[in-house]
């Protein structure tokens, strides 16, 4: 897959701003008899066009042998994939980037385990921290929570004009996440967001592809308000 896709104030980025649409963060607790693999690829055949593996509780074998069955179907769909947090287990499966929260290790340190051509993403809840990740080389940003959410504990809710001003504040593409589904969505537009990023309300649907697609219907109309 193609990285590098295009510019912004004449930096090379590495992931377009419409494959930031609908952005899903897997998540297992909703797993039953299927595998992560196969929701993925559900998911993405409904619509999901950037895919995160986010997982806390796997050893790490496990966690490297389940990150190159979904990386291998995000391949097959030309849809981006990044790790959540593991730089260096990103780095040594060729994923195509990672994403980090405030927690974790800097977009700087992440760049230089994975090389010029990788994506970082960077969790960021105010305009500093935006501004931040940018300058230290993030190719997007994840924004959030933005609604009361179950799936993180410590999330802290951001307020919308804060989500407004960081989407005005840099030029790399901005998402949102946190407690978003169906019913909230278009309270997002306005904003200046490339689209969204969910778990629960793709994850624990009975019919993920179809949860996608309207997923992906209300996040187009979400940005082009």
């Amino acid at each position: 897959m193609e990285r590098i896709l295009g510019t912004a104030k004449g930096k090379k980025t590495r992931c377009r701003r419409e494959s930031m649409l609908l952005y899903a963060v897997t998540d297992r607790t909703w797993l039953g008899d299927a595998t992560l693999a196969k929701q993925v690829g559900a998911a993405i055949k409904g619509g999901v066009t950037f895919i995160q593996f986010r997982e806390k509780h796997l050893d790490k074998e496990a966690f490297i042998r389940e990150a190159k069955e979904i990386r291998e179907v995000c391949m097959n769909y030309q849809v981006p994939f990044v790790i959540n947090d593991h730089a260096d287990i990103a780095a040594a499966i060729d994923a195509d980037g990672v994403h980090v929260g405030q927690k974790d290790i800097d977009a700087l340190d992440a760049r230089r385990i994975l090389g010029e051509d990788k994506i970082i993403g960077v969790t960021a809840r105010t305009v500093e921290q935006a501004l931040r990740a940018q300058e230290h080389g993030a190719d997007y940003l994840g924004v959030g929570a933005v609604f009361q959410t179950n799936t993180k504990a410590d999330a802290v809710e951001v307020k919308r004009d804060t989500v407004k001003a960081i989407c005005e504040a840099v030029d790399i593409p901005v998402i949102a996440i946190g407690g978003i589904g169906e019913d909230n969505v278009l309270q997002l537009a306005g904003n200046g967001l490339c689209g969204i990023a969910v778990v629960s309300a793709l994850f624990a649907r009975p019919d993920i592809e179809q949860a996608a697609r309207n997923l992906k219907r209300l996040s187009e109309k979400m940005v082009n308000q």
